[in-house]
């Protein structure tokens, strides 16, 4: 089975810059990990590879904040601008999301401002969690009434959550804690209303909305307390659940993927691949075994498939469409090499 081309809305720069500013501050990784090999021609290479016309970046994990607003306003700052100059300089291969400066609200408020308006980027990335909050406490609504009125697009990306006292595991904490901070993420906006209060906001969850699609029973009971599910779409967790983004980075096997397909809408699904972070092989390798996973999947239609490959994306950011046009899909030529 070949694939079309493909627009990966899941990847992440790891500009010098950035590595130097959190040297200072004796960041030397993300999380358990050190720092992956990245580079603006070795991106482009993978891509050309694995058949991606067009990726939208963001630099997420581990942030900007780390207990120092004026350091976190100053880099997000940086990031933003060098993100938009990387965009001028592909126009036809990358989008980009902003990092905004939480926990100020009112920083991130102006950043998202000069982001959209002045910077031209196609949404903004916002974190599972920063400091001691997770996204979805009402002391953030001034921003995402912002966002909702500028119907903008919110990437929202894991941190391994850092709660004290917890009983010690031995294996790497981003086996689980990834995926458990995106689960506790979309459980606290359920919760607090978020998603219902500010439908205009286009939400997309990454790795497949972490254990939510498992965890959907549980999270149900919220239907039942009439002060939640008043601000739940239609009333319900599956309804809210329905209206938001996912992406399939890091899920590439059948069991998650039936259980995305369970509880996402077949046009809200998005490719991603989480380049350069790699599980377990090198970067490149990681993402030709998830490509190849994705097409061995055998439970979408082909209108499906090709939704989920760039169509649903479009969507979203229309302007890939001219790099999309440019790229001979594989009816009209051999499959690209993985």
């Amino acid at each position: 089975m070949t694939h079309g081309p493909l627009i990966d809305t899941h990847q992440h720069p790891i500009p010098d810059y950035y590595k130097r500013a959190l040297e200072t501050i004796g960041i030397h990784g993300s999380g358990e990990n050190p720092w992956a090999d990245w580079s603006v021609s070795a991106q482009l290479e993978m891509m050309d590879e694995a058949g991606i016309a067009a990726a939208v970046n963001s630099i997420a994990s581990p942030g900007v904040y780390f207990g120092d607003l004026d350091f976190a306003i100053r880099l997000a700052r940086e990031c933003n601008e060098d993100s938009a100059r990387m965009v001028s300089d592909h126009a036809d291969r990358f989008g980009a999301f902003a990092i905004l400066p939480l926990p100020d609200v009112g920083a991130a408020v102006r950043e998202a401002e000069y982001a959209l308006d002045s910077l031209k980027l196609e949404g903004v990335c916002l974190l599972t969690h920063v400091g001691d909050r997770h996204l979805g406490q009402p002391e953030e609504d001034e921003l995402y009434a912002e966002l909702d009125r500028r119907n903008a697009v919110v990437f929202v990306h894991p941190l391994r959550n850092q709660a004290k006292n917890m009983p010690a595991y031995n294996y790497p904490s981003g086996m689980t804690e990834l995926v458990l901070d995106t689960t506790r993420a979309i459980h606290n906006l359920l919760w607090n209303g978020t998603f219902g209060k500010y439908p205009n906001i286009r939400w997309i969850m990454p790795h497949g909305g972490g254990t939510a699609p498992f965890l959907i029973y549980r999270m149900s009971a919220m239907n039942d307390r009439a002060r939640v599910a008043e601000h739940l779409v239609g009333g319900t967790v599956a309804n809210t659940l329905r209206r938001l983004y996912y992406d399939v980075a890091e899920i590439c096997a059948a069991a998650p993927l039936k259980c995305l397909m369970e509880i996402a809408e077949p046009s809200h699904i998005l490719f991603g691949s989480d380049f350069p972070f790699s599980r377990h092989r090198t970067p490149v390798e990681d993402v030709e075994s998830a490509i190849a996973a994705f097409e061995a999947f055998g439970d979408w239609n082909a209108s499906t498939r090709q939704g989920i490959e760039s169509k649903n994306a479009l969507g979203l950011f229309p302007r890939l469409a001219k790099r999309l046009n440019a790229v001979r899909t594989p009816s009209a030529g051999p499959r690209p090499a993985l």
